[in-house]
Protein backbone atom coordinates (compact mmCIF):
# COMPACT_ATOMS: atom_id res chain seq x y z
CA UNK A 1 0.00 0.00 0.00
CA UNK A 2 1.63 3.30 -0.87
CA UNK A 3 -0.03 5.22 2.37
CA UNK A 4 2.69 1.91 3.78
CA UNK A 5 5.36 3.50 1.66
CA UNK A 6 4.93 7.05 2.69
CA UNK A 7 5.20 6.42 6.07
CA UNK A 8 8.00 4.64 6.21
CA UNK A 9 9.66 7.57 3.91
CA UNK A 10 8.45 9.93 7.07
CA UNK A 11 9.99 7.64 9.48
CA UNK A 12 13.40 7.35 7.55
CA UNK A 13 13.60 10.64 7.30
CA UNK A 14 13.11 11.14 10.85
CA UNK A 15 15.81 8.95 11.54
CA UNK A 16 17.93 10.81 9.10
CA UNK A 17 17.47 14.59 11.12
CA UNK A 18 18.39 12.97 14.16
CA UNK A 19 21.62 11.26 12.92
CA UNK A 20 22.77 14.14 11.43
CA UNK A 21 22.04 16.89 13.96
CA UNK A 22 19.00 18.70 12.34
CA UNK A 23 16.91 17.32 15.19
CA UNK A 24 17.65 16.25 18.43
CA UNK A 25 17.27 12.83 19.32
CA UNK A 26 13.67 11.51 21.36
CA UNK A 27 11.37 8.73 20.94
CA UNK A 28 8.65 9.80 18.94
CA UNK A 29 5.15 8.73 18.24
CA UNK A 30 4.33 6.64 15.17
CA UNK A 31 3.95 8.29 12.07
CA UNK A 32 0.41 8.75 11.01
CA UNK A 33 -0.18 10.24 6.54
CA UNK A 34 -4.30 10.92 5.87
CA UNK A 35 -5.50 12.50 2.75
CA UNK A 36 -5.88 16.63 2.89
CA UNK A 37 -9.15 17.97 3.32
CA UNK A 38 -8.17 20.42 0.05
CA UNK A 39 -7.28 18.64 -2.92
CA UNK A 40 -4.64 21.41 -3.76
CA UNK A 41 -2.69 20.35 -0.56
CA UNK A 42 -1.37 17.34 -2.00
CA UNK A 43 -1.97 13.43 -1.83
CA UNK A 44 -0.88 12.56 1.53
CA UNK A 45 0.21 14.62 4.72
CA UNK A 46 2.01 13.67 7.69
CA UNK A 47 1.62 15.73 11.08
CA UNK A 48 4.24 14.81 13.03
CA UNK A 49 5.62 17.58 13.34
CA UNK A 50 2.76 19.51 15.00
CA UNK A 51 3.07 16.17 17.28
CA UNK A 52 6.79 16.21 17.83
CA UNK A 53 7.35 20.10 17.80
CA UNK A 54 7.43 20.03 21.56
CA UNK A 55 9.76 17.18 22.16
CA UNK A 56 12.42 18.88 19.32
CA UNK A 57 12.16 22.22 21.05
CA UNK A 58 11.70 23.79 17.54
CA UNK A 59 8.75 25.48 15.99
CA UNK A 60 5.86 22.82 13.86
CA UNK A 61 7.60 24.70 10.48
CA UNK A 62 11.01 24.24 11.62
CA UNK A 63 10.62 20.55 12.26
CA UNK A 64 8.94 19.92 9.01
CA UNK A 65 11.58 21.53 7.16
CA UNK A 66 13.96 19.79 8.78
CA UNK A 67 12.43 16.37 8.10
CA UNK A 68 11.55 17.22 3.98
CA UNK A 69 15.26 17.65 3.64
CA UNK A 70 15.79 13.79 4.81
CA UNK A 71 12.56 12.58 2.67
CA UNK A 72 14.39 10.04 0.32
CA UNK A 73 13.55 9.77 -3.22
CA UNK A 74 10.25 7.65 -4.06
CA UNK A 75 9.07 6.93 -7.90
CA UNK A 76 5.50 7.61 -6.07
CA UNK A 77 6.60 11.05 -4.65
CA UNK A 78 7.28 13.75 -7.19
CA UNK A 79 6.91 16.69 -4.79
CA UNK A 80 7.58 17.05 -0.77
CA UNK A 81 6.09 20.20 0.62
CA UNK A 82 5.66 22.06 3.95
CA UNK A 83 2.57 23.91 4.88
CA UNK A 84 1.43 25.66 8.10
CA UNK A 85 1.41 25.52 10.61
CA UNK A 86 3.71 22.86 10.37
CA UNK A 87 2.08 19.65 8.19
CA UNK A 88 4.12 17.46 5.86
CA UNK A 89 2.70 17.14 2.22
CA UNK A 90 2.84 14.55 -0.21
CA UNK A 91 2.15 14.72 -4.20
CA UNK A 92 1.98 11.80 -6.47
CA UNK A 93 4.29 11.77 -9.51
CA UNK A 94 1.69 12.13 -12.81
CA UNK A 95 4.00 9.16 -14.07
CA UNK A 96 3.77 6.74 -11.93
CA UNK A 97 -0.10 7.65 -10.97
CA UNK A 98 -1.01 6.53 -14.66
CA UNK A 99 1.14 3.82 -14.81
CA UNK A 100 -0.82 2.45 -11.80
CA UNK A 101 -3.83 1.63 -14.14
CA UNK A 102 -2.63 -1.97 -15.86
CA UNK A 103 -1.62 -2.61 -12.43
CA UNK A 104 -5.25 -2.42 -11.04
CA UNK A 105 -6.64 -3.57 -14.25
CA UNK A 106 -4.73 -6.88 -14.01
CA UNK A 107 -5.71 -7.61 -10.48
CA UNK A 108 -9.53 -8.86 -9.93
CA UNK A 109 -8.19 -9.14 -5.90
CA UNK A 110 -7.26 -5.87 -5.74
CA UNK A 111 -6.97 -4.79 -2.52
CA UNK A 112 -6.29 -7.87 -0.35
CA UNK A 113 -3.64 -8.53 1.88
CA UNK A 114 -1.99 -10.73 4.71
CA UNK A 115 -2.49 -9.00 7.28
CA UNK A 116 -4.29 -11.35 8.95
CA UNK A 117 -2.62 -15.04 7.34
CA UNK A 118 -2.37 -17.41 10.19
CA UNK A 119 -5.21 -16.44 12.25
CA UNK A 120 -8.73 -18.64 12.58
CA UNK A 121 -11.21 -15.87 12.98
CA UNK A 122 -15.17 -16.97 13.88
CA UNK A 123 -18.07 -14.65 12.57
CA UNK A 124 -21.13 -15.88 14.74
CA UNK A 125 -24.12 -13.05 13.54
CA UNK A 126 -27.68 -12.66 13.88
CA UNK A 127 -28.50 -15.77 15.39
CA UNK A 128 -31.96 -15.07 15.72
CA UNK A 129 -34.09 -17.30 18.26
CA UNK A 130 -35.10 -19.94 15.37
CA UNK A 131 -39.04 -19.07 16.81
CA UNK A 132 -39.62 -17.52 13.91
CA UNK A 133 -38.86 -15.85 10.71
CA UNK A 134 -36.30 -13.81 10.66
CA UNK A 135 -37.41 -9.85 10.63
CA UNK A 136 -36.19 -7.06 8.93
CA UNK A 137 -34.76 -5.61 12.11
CA UNK A 138 -32.07 -8.84 12.91
CA UNK A 139 -31.57 -8.99 8.75
CA UNK A 140 -28.92 -6.45 9.77
CA UNK A 141 -26.69 -8.27 11.51
CA UNK A 142 -27.20 -10.70 8.99
CA UNK A 143 -25.64 -8.39 6.07
CA UNK A 144 -22.85 -6.75 8.36
CA UNK A 145 -21.80 -9.91 9.39
CA UNK A 146 -21.65 -11.58 6.18
CA UNK A 147 -20.17 -8.25 4.75
CA UNK A 148 -17.46 -8.51 7.70
CA UNK A 149 -16.56 -12.37 6.67
CA UNK A 150 -15.70 -11.31 2.87
CA UNK A 151 -13.32 -8.36 3.97
CA UNK A 152 -11.58 -10.28 6.65
CA UNK A 153 -11.06 -13.17 4.74
CA UNK A 154 -9.61 -10.18 1.63
CA UNK A 155 -7.57 -9.33 4.75
CA UNK A 156 -5.77 -12.96 5.01
CA UNK A 157 -7.85 -14.16 7.54
CA UNK A 158 -8.81 -17.84 8.30
CA UNK A 159 -12.64 -17.27 8.92
CA UNK A 160 -15.72 -19.31 9.74
CA UNK A 161 -19.06 -18.01 9.96
CA UNK A 162 -21.78 -19.24 12.20
CA UNK A 163 -25.23 -19.65 13.73
CA UNK A 164 -25.64 -20.39 17.10
CA UNK A 165 -28.79 -21.92 17.32
CA UNK A 166 -31.00 -21.25 20.53
CA UNK A 167 -32.69 -24.49 20.53
CA UNK A 168 -32.46 -24.98 24.04
CA UNK A 169 -33.89 -22.96 27.29
CA UNK A 170 -37.32 -20.74 28.09
CA UNK A 171 -37.80 -19.49 24.58
CA UNK A 172 -37.86 -22.46 22.88
CA UNK A 173 -39.92 -24.14 25.59
CA UNK A 174 -42.64 -21.53 24.73
CA UNK A 175 -42.08 -22.30 21.31
CA UNK A 176 -42.86 -25.74 21.78
CA UNK A 177 -46.34 -25.07 23.46
CA UNK A 178 -46.94 -22.76 21.32
CA UNK A 179 -47.12 -24.81 18.74
CA UNK A 180 -48.79 -27.94 20.04
CA UNK A 181 -51.83 -25.69 20.89
CA UNK A 182 -51.60 -24.48 17.07
CA UNK A 183 -51.19 -28.04 16.45
CA UNK A 184 -54.32 -29.52 18.41
CA UNK A 185 -56.39 -26.70 16.93
CA UNK A 186 -55.81 -27.83 13.99
CA UNK A 187 -57.75 -31.11 15.08
CA UNK A 188 -60.55 -29.00 16.40
CA UNK A 189 -59.59 -28.65 19.79
CA UNK A 190 -60.04 -25.53 21.99
CA UNK A 191 -56.34 -24.99 23.08
CA UNK A 192 -54.92 -21.71 24.55
CA UNK A 193 -52.13 -20.16 22.85
CA UNK A 194 -49.66 -19.53 26.33
CA UNK A 195 -48.89 -16.74 27.71
CA UNK A 196 -46.13 -14.83 26.26
CA UNK A 197 -46.68 -17.38 23.17
CA UNK A 198 -45.73 -16.67 19.75
CA UNK A 199 -49.31 -15.38 17.85
CA UNK A 200 -48.10 -15.17 14.64
CA UNK A 201 -49.53 -16.87 11.20
CA UNK A 202 -46.89 -18.52 10.74
CA UNK A 203 -46.88 -21.00 13.80
CA UNK A 204 -49.89 -22.41 11.91
CA UNK A 205 -48.48 -22.64 9.03
CA UNK A 206 -45.76 -24.77 10.71
CA UNK A 207 -48.58 -26.55 12.40
CA UNK A 208 -50.10 -27.45 9.06
CA UNK A 209 -47.25 -28.79 7.42
CA UNK A 210 -46.21 -31.25 10.60
CA UNK A 211 -50.15 -32.35 10.71
CA UNK A 212 -49.87 -32.83 6.63
CA UNK A 213 -46.57 -34.84 7.03
CA UNK A 214 -47.25 -36.68 10.43
CA UNK A 215 -50.84 -36.77 10.66
CA UNK A 216 -52.03 -37.17 14.63
CA UNK A 217 -48.55 -38.67 15.72
CA UNK A 218 -47.96 -35.55 18.19
CA UNK A 219 -51.58 -35.96 19.33
CA UNK A 220 -51.65 -36.56 22.96
CA UNK A 221 -54.95 -36.96 25.28
CA UNK A 222 -56.39 -33.77 26.46
CA UNK A 223 -54.49 -32.29 29.28
CA UNK A 224 -51.33 -34.26 28.71
CA UNK A 225 -47.68 -32.81 28.51
CA UNK A 226 -46.86 -33.00 24.44
CA UNK A 227 -44.25 -34.71 23.19
CA UNK A 228 -41.18 -33.17 23.29
CA UNK A 229 -39.90 -34.42 20.06
CA UNK A 230 -42.41 -31.95 18.59
CA UNK A 231 -40.66 -28.83 19.69
CA UNK A 232 -37.50 -30.16 17.99
CA UNK A 233 -39.41 -30.74 14.70
CA UNK A 234 -40.64 -27.83 15.12
CA UNK A 235 -37.28 -26.17 15.21
CA UNK A 236 -36.01 -27.34 12.72
CA UNK A 237 -38.91 -26.46 10.23
CA UNK A 238 -38.51 -23.02 11.66
CA UNK A 239 -34.29 -23.02 11.33
CA UNK A 240 -34.98 -24.28 7.81
CA UNK A 241 -37.18 -21.38 6.46
CA UNK A 242 -34.68 -18.94 8.18
CA UNK A 243 -31.93 -20.53 6.01
CA UNK A 244 -34.25 -20.44 2.96
CA UNK A 245 -34.55 -16.29 3.91
CA UNK A 246 -31.55 -15.52 5.22
CA UNK A 247 -30.24 -17.25 1.29
CA UNK A 248 -32.68 -14.59 -0.58
CA UNK A 249 -29.87 -12.14 0.71
CA UNK A 250 -26.50 -14.30 0.50
CA UNK A 251 -26.27 -15.30 3.80
CA UNK A 252 -25.01 -18.92 4.35
CA UNK A 253 -23.06 -19.98 6.93
CA UNK A 254 -20.24 -22.21 7.50
CA UNK A 255 -21.69 -23.84 10.77
CA UNK A 256 -25.20 -23.99 12.65
CA UNK A 257 -23.96 -24.74 16.43
CA UNK A 258 -26.90 -26.28 18.41
CA UNK A 259 -27.28 -24.80 21.91
CA UNK A 260 -28.61 -28.20 22.92
CA UNK A 261 -25.24 -29.86 22.58
CA UNK A 262 -23.72 -28.06 24.98
CA UNK A 263 -25.47 -29.48 27.75
CA UNK A 264 -24.68 -32.99 26.98
CA UNK A 265 -23.04 -35.13 29.80
CA UNK A 266 -19.48 -34.03 30.25
CA UNK A 267 -19.77 -31.19 27.44
CA UNK A 268 -18.72 -27.53 27.41
CA UNK A 269 -21.54 -26.38 29.97
CA UNK A 270 -20.46 -29.11 32.85
CA UNK A 271 -16.79 -28.66 32.15
CA UNK A 272 -17.24 -24.99 32.56
CA UNK A 273 -19.56 -24.89 35.68
CA UNK A 274 -17.08 -26.96 37.21
CA UNK A 275 -14.07 -24.73 36.12
CA UNK A 276 -16.07 -21.28 37.78
CA UNK A 277 -16.56 -23.62 41.28
CA UNK A 278 -12.87 -24.26 40.94
CA UNK A 279 -11.77 -21.18 40.79
CA UNK A 280 -14.29 -19.41 43.36
CA UNK A 281 -16.22 -17.97 40.78
CA UNK A 282 -19.86 -19.86 41.93
CA UNK A 283 -21.92 -18.70 44.68
CA UNK A 284 -25.21 -20.48 45.92
CA UNK A 285 -27.99 -18.45 47.07
CA UNK A 286 -31.98 -18.12 47.63
CA UNK A 287 -32.31 -21.90 45.86
CA UNK A 288 -30.13 -20.46 42.53
CA UNK A 289 -26.65 -21.01 41.35
CA UNK A 290 -24.87 -17.59 40.96
CA UNK A 291 -21.72 -16.32 39.20
CA UNK A 292 -19.83 -14.04 41.51
CA UNK A 293 -19.40 -11.18 38.38
CA UNK A 294 -19.15 -8.72 41.09
CA UNK A 295 -15.54 -10.19 42.39
CA UNK A 296 -14.67 -8.89 39.08
CA UNK A 297 -15.95 -5.56 38.96
CA UNK A 298 -19.32 -5.96 37.76
CA UNK A 299 -21.85 -4.39 39.78
CA UNK A 300 -24.12 -7.69 40.45
CA UNK A 301 -23.84 -10.93 40.48
CA UNK A 302 -25.83 -12.82 37.79
CA UNK A 303 -27.84 -16.43 37.90
CA UNK A 304 -26.41 -19.10 36.02
CA UNK A 305 -28.66 -21.86 37.05
CA UNK A 306 -32.23 -20.87 38.06
CA UNK A 307 -34.15 -22.43 41.25
CA UNK A 308 -35.80 -24.77 39.14
CA UNK A 309 -32.42 -26.27 38.16
CA UNK A 310 -32.48 -24.73 34.25
CA UNK A 311 -29.27 -23.02 33.50
CA UNK A 312 -30.12 -19.29 31.94
CA UNK A 313 -29.05 -18.16 28.70
CA UNK A 314 -26.17 -16.64 30.06
CA UNK A 315 -24.49 -19.82 31.43
CA UNK A 316 -25.15 -21.74 27.96
CA UNK A 317 -23.38 -18.19 26.38
CA UNK A 318 -20.03 -19.07 28.64
CA UNK A 319 -19.94 -22.18 27.69
CA UNK A 320 -20.53 -21.58 23.88
CA UNK A 321 -17.52 -19.31 24.17
CA UNK A 322 -15.24 -21.56 25.94
CA UNK A 323 -16.02 -23.99 23.04
CA UNK A 324 -15.03 -21.22 20.30
CA UNK A 325 -12.17 -19.78 22.29
CA UNK A 326 -10.51 -22.80 23.97
CA UNK A 327 -12.07 -26.35 21.96
CA UNK A 328 -12.04 -25.11 18.98
CA UNK A 329 -9.19 -22.87 19.23
CA UNK A 330 -10.23 -19.42 17.01
CA UNK A 331 -7.67 -16.91 17.66
CA UNK A 332 -10.63 -14.41 17.49
CA UNK A 333 -14.22 -14.46 17.83
CA UNK A 334 -16.71 -11.34 16.48
CA UNK A 335 -19.84 -12.00 17.75
CA UNK A 336 -22.72 -9.83 16.00
CA UNK A 337 -25.54 -8.70 18.65
CA UNK A 338 -28.88 -6.19 18.41
CA UNK A 339 -28.22 -3.16 21.02
CA UNK A 340 -30.72 -4.58 23.54
CA UNK A 341 -28.02 -7.18 24.05
CA UNK A 342 -25.43 -4.46 25.29
CA UNK A 343 -25.89 -5.07 29.18
CA UNK A 344 -24.80 -8.65 28.09
CA UNK A 345 -20.93 -7.88 26.93
CA UNK A 346 -19.24 -6.86 30.08
CA UNK A 347 -20.32 -10.01 32.46
CA UNK A 348 -19.42 -12.10 29.27
CA UNK A 349 -16.32 -10.82 28.88
CA UNK A 350 -15.84 -10.99 32.73
CA UNK A 351 -16.61 -15.25 33.11
CA UNK A 352 -14.09 -15.32 29.94
CA UNK A 353 -11.34 -13.95 32.32
CA UNK A 354 -12.47 -15.76 35.37
CA UNK A 355 -11.95 -18.73 33.02
CA UNK A 356 -8.36 -17.70 32.33
CA UNK A 357 -9.26 -17.18 28.38
CA UNK A 358 -8.56 -13.49 27.72
CA UNK A 359 -11.66 -11.80 26.70
CA UNK A 360 -9.73 -9.18 24.39
CA UNK A 361 -9.83 -12.14 21.96
CA UNK A 362 -13.89 -11.94 22.09
CA UNK A 363 -15.13 -8.23 19.88
CA UNK A 364 -19.17 -7.93 20.18
CA UNK A 365 -20.07 -5.42 17.12
CA UNK A 366 -23.69 -4.00 18.61
CA UNK A 367 -26.19 -2.96 15.78
CA UNK A 368 -29.22 -0.49 16.60
CA UNK A 369 -32.86 -0.87 15.74
CA UNK A 370 -34.46 -0.59 11.81
CA UNK A 371 -37.50 1.61 10.51
CA UNK A 372 -38.98 1.39 7.93
CA UNK A 373 -40.78 4.38 5.58
CA UNK A 374 -41.99 4.95 2.23
CA UNK A 375 -40.86 8.56 0.96
CA UNK A 376 -42.54 9.94 4.06
CA UNK A 377 -44.74 7.66 5.42
CA UNK A 378 -43.18 5.95 8.22
CA UNK A 379 -44.43 1.94 7.70
CA UNK A 380 -45.79 0.10 10.59
CA UNK A 381 -43.36 -2.93 11.67
CA UNK A 382 -46.39 -5.22 12.47
CA UNK A 383 -48.68 -6.07 9.47
CA UNK A 384 -50.79 -8.37 12.09
CA UNK A 385 -51.25 -8.85 15.30
CA UNK A 386 -48.16 -10.75 16.29
CA UNK A 387 -46.41 -10.41 13.37
CA UNK A 388 -43.53 -7.84 12.22
CA UNK A 389 -42.50 -7.44 8.70
CA UNK A 390 -40.01 -10.26 7.83
CA UNK A 391 -36.60 -9.73 5.81
CA UNK A 392 -38.60 -11.85 3.00
CA UNK A 393 -41.42 -9.69 2.47
CA UNK A 394 -38.41 -6.19 1.87
CA UNK A 395 -36.68 -8.63 -0.32
CA UNK A 396 -39.56 -9.08 -2.00
CA UNK A 397 -40.05 -5.90 -2.31
CA UNK A 398 -36.99 -3.86 -2.99
CA UNK A 399 -34.55 -6.76 -4.17
CA UNK A 400 -31.49 -8.22 -2.25
CA UNK A 401 -28.78 -5.18 -3.71
CA UNK A 402 -30.87 -2.23 -2.18
CA UNK A 403 -31.36 -4.43 0.96
CA UNK A 404 -28.22 -5.27 1.80
CA UNK A 405 -26.67 -1.74 0.26
CA UNK A 406 -29.12 -0.15 2.73
CA UNK A 407 -28.13 -2.04 5.76
CA UNK A 408 -24.37 -1.34 5.18
CA UNK A 409 -24.41 2.44 4.32
CA UNK A 410 -24.98 3.54 8.05
CA UNK A 411 -22.68 2.75 10.82
CA UNK A 412 -23.82 -0.24 13.25
CA UNK A 413 -23.77 2.01 16.37
CA UNK A 414 -26.75 4.09 14.49
CA UNK A 415 -30.18 3.60 13.98
CA UNK A 416 -31.39 2.75 9.96
CA UNK A 417 -34.54 4.68 8.36
CA UNK A 418 -34.78 2.35 5.09
CA UNK A 419 -36.78 4.30 2.94
CA UNK A 420 -38.90 1.43 0.80
CA UNK A 421 -39.42 3.78 -1.90
CA UNK A 422 -35.92 5.30 -2.41
CA UNK A 423 -34.51 1.97 -2.65
CA UNK A 424 -36.42 0.99 -5.57
CA UNK A 425 -35.78 4.92 -7.84
CA UNK A 426 -34.33 4.35 -11.38
CA UNK A 427 -32.28 7.40 -10.65
CA UNK A 428 -28.88 9.21 -8.77
CA UNK A 429 -31.05 9.37 -5.77
CA UNK A 430 -31.07 5.98 -4.99
CA UNK A 431 -27.13 4.89 -4.01
CA UNK A 432 -27.21 1.31 -5.25
CA UNK A 433 -28.51 2.15 -8.50
CA UNK A 434 -26.02 4.90 -8.52
CA UNK A 435 -23.10 2.60 -8.29
CA UNK A 436 -24.50 -0.55 -10.18
CA UNK A 437 -25.65 2.24 -13.01
CA UNK A 438 -21.46 2.70 -13.56
CA UNK A 439 -20.46 -0.10 -13.55
CA UNK A 440 -23.03 -0.95 -15.97
CA UNK A 441 -22.05 1.99 -18.30
CA UNK A 442 -18.21 0.65 -18.05
CA UNK A 443 -19.13 -2.64 -19.32
CA UNK A 444 -21.28 -0.96 -22.00
CA UNK A 445 -18.45 1.09 -23.07
CA UNK A 446 -16.27 -1.80 -23.32
CA UNK A 447 -18.71 -4.05 -24.98
CA UNK A 448 -19.25 -1.21 -27.97
CA UNK A 449 -15.53 -0.74 -27.86
CA UNK A 450 -14.66 -4.32 -28.52
CA UNK A 451 -17.99 -4.63 -31.00
CA UNK A 452 -15.94 -1.61 -33.11
CA UNK A 453 -12.10 -3.38 -32.73
CA UNK A 454 -10.86 -1.41 -30.04
CA UNK A 455 -9.61 -2.84 -26.80
CA UNK A 456 -7.07 -1.51 -24.41
CA UNK A 457 -4.55 -3.69 -25.75
CA UNK A 458 -0.83 -1.84 -26.46
CA UNK A 459 -2.16 0.86 -24.25
CA UNK A 460 -0.07 3.40 -22.95
CA UNK A 461 -1.16 4.71 -19.66
CA UNK A 462 0.94 7.96 -19.50
CA UNK A 463 -1.34 9.62 -21.99
CA UNK A 464 -4.03 9.76 -18.49
CA UNK A 465 -3.45 13.46 -17.90
CA UNK A 466 -6.56 14.89 -17.73
CA UNK A 467 -7.31 15.93 -14.36
CA UNK A 468 -10.90 13.85 -14.36
CA UNK A 469 -8.36 10.98 -15.05
CA UNK A 470 -6.14 11.65 -12.24
CA UNK A 471 -9.09 12.20 -9.66
CA UNK A 472 -10.45 8.91 -11.06
CA UNK A 473 -7.12 6.87 -10.35
CA UNK A 474 -6.71 8.49 -6.88
CA UNK A 475 -10.08 6.97 -6.04
CA UNK A 476 -9.11 3.51 -7.67
CA UNK A 477 -6.06 3.80 -5.49
CA UNK A 478 -7.97 3.80 -2.11
CA UNK A 479 -9.44 0.69 -2.10
CA UNK A 480 -6.76 -0.79 0.06
CA UNK A 481 -6.54 1.93 2.69
CA UNK A 482 -10.86 1.41 2.95
CA UNK A 483 -10.39 -2.46 3.27
CA UNK A 484 -7.90 -2.14 6.18
CA UNK A 485 -10.19 0.48 8.14
CA UNK A 486 -12.92 -2.12 7.47
CA UNK A 487 -10.53 -4.77 9.62
CA UNK A 488 -9.28 -2.74 11.80
CA UNK A 489 -12.57 -1.22 12.71
CA UNK A 490 -15.07 -4.28 12.19
CA UNK A 491 -17.57 -1.40 10.83
CA UNK A 492 -18.26 -2.04 7.32
CA UNK A 493 -20.23 1.53 6.06
CA UNK A 494 -17.12 2.85 4.62
CA UNK A 495 -17.74 0.21 1.78
CA UNK A 496 -20.41 2.23 0.49
CA UNK A 497 -19.67 5.02 1.31
CA UNK A 498 -16.67 4.29 -0.98
CA UNK A 499 -18.69 2.84 -3.65
CA UNK A 500 -20.45 6.37 -4.04
CA UNK A 501 -16.88 8.42 -4.34
CA UNK A 502 -15.56 6.22 -6.39
CA UNK A 503 -19.14 5.81 -8.80
CA UNK A 504 -19.27 9.81 -8.85
CA UNK A 505 -15.35 10.00 -9.82
CA UNK A 506 -16.25 8.23 -12.57
CA UNK A 507 -19.04 9.44 -13.59
CA UNK A 508 -17.43 12.61 -13.63
CA UNK A 509 -14.66 11.41 -15.94
CA UNK A 510 -17.18 9.77 -18.59
CA UNK A 511 -18.67 13.13 -18.65
CA UNK A 512 -15.74 15.29 -19.49
CA UNK A 513 -13.36 12.48 -20.88
CA UNK A 514 -14.76 11.11 -24.46
CA UNK A 515 -13.83 7.72 -24.01
CA UNK A 516 -13.36 6.33 -27.76
CA UNK A 517 -11.92 8.93 -29.99
CA UNK A 518 -12.16 8.01 -33.58
CA UNK A 519 -9.31 10.58 -34.29
CA UNK A 520 -6.75 9.28 -31.09
CA UNK A 521 -6.73 5.39 -30.96
CA UNK A 522 -3.56 6.12 -28.61
CA UNK A 523 -5.52 8.00 -26.22
CA UNK A 524 -8.88 5.68 -26.68
CA UNK A 525 -6.95 2.68 -25.51
CA UNK A 526 -5.41 4.35 -22.54
CA UNK A 527 -8.66 5.27 -21.81
CA UNK A 528 -10.63 2.02 -22.19
CA UNK A 529 -7.49 0.86 -20.04
CA UNK A 530 -9.05 3.59 -17.44
CA UNK A 531 -12.40 1.98 -17.79
CA UNK A 532 -11.04 -1.52 -17.22
CA UNK A 533 -8.97 -0.56 -13.51
CA UNK A 534 -12.22 1.41 -12.50
CA UNK A 535 -14.42 -2.08 -13.44
CA UNK A 536 -12.11 -4.30 -11.59
CA UNK A 537 -12.43 -2.21 -8.27
CA UNK A 538 -16.34 -1.28 -8.49
CA UNK A 539 -16.49 -4.83 -9.05
CA UNK A 540 -14.74 -6.06 -6.28
CA UNK A 541 -16.23 -3.19 -3.73
CA UNK A 542 -19.66 -4.27 -4.85
CA UNK A 543 -18.66 -8.26 -4.25
CA UNK A 544 -17.48 -7.52 -0.36
CA UNK A 545 -20.65 -6.09 0.14
CA UNK A 546 -22.65 -9.02 -1.53
CA UNK A 547 -24.21 -6.81 -3.86
CA UNK A 548 -24.00 -7.74 -7.57
CA UNK A 549 -22.02 -5.86 -10.38
CA UNK A 550 -24.56 -5.60 -13.18
CA UNK A 551 -23.33 -5.54 -17.05
CA UNK A 552 -26.77 -4.41 -18.00
CA UNK A 553 -29.72 -1.93 -16.20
Amino acid sequence: MIRDELTALVEQALAAAQSAGDLPEFAAPEVELEHPQRPEHGDYSANLPLRIQGLAHMKAVEVAEALRAHVPAHEAVAAVEVAQPGFLNFRFDDGWLAAQTPVIASDAAYGSSQAGAGQRLQIEYLSANPTGPVHIANARGGVIGSTLASVMRAGGYEVEEEYYINDSGSQAAIFGRTLYARYQQLFGRDAEIPENGYPGEYMVEIAQVIKDEAGDRYLKPEGEEHDPALDRVGIDAMTGQIREDLKLIGVEYDGWFSERTLQVEGGPYDHVLSELRERGHIVERDGAVWFASSQLGESKDNVIIRSDGAPTYFATDIAYHYDKLTDRGFDRVIDIWGADHQGHVSRLKSSLDALDIDSERLHVLLYQLVSLRRGTEVVPLSKRAGEIITLREVVEEVGSDATRYFFLATSPNSAIEFDLELAQKQSEENPVFYVQYAHARIAGVLDKAAGEGLSSEGADPALLTHEAERTLLRKLLLLPEILEQVVETLEPQPLPHYAQELAGAFHVFYTQCRVVDEDNEALSRARLLLLEATRVVLARTLSLMGVSAPDQM
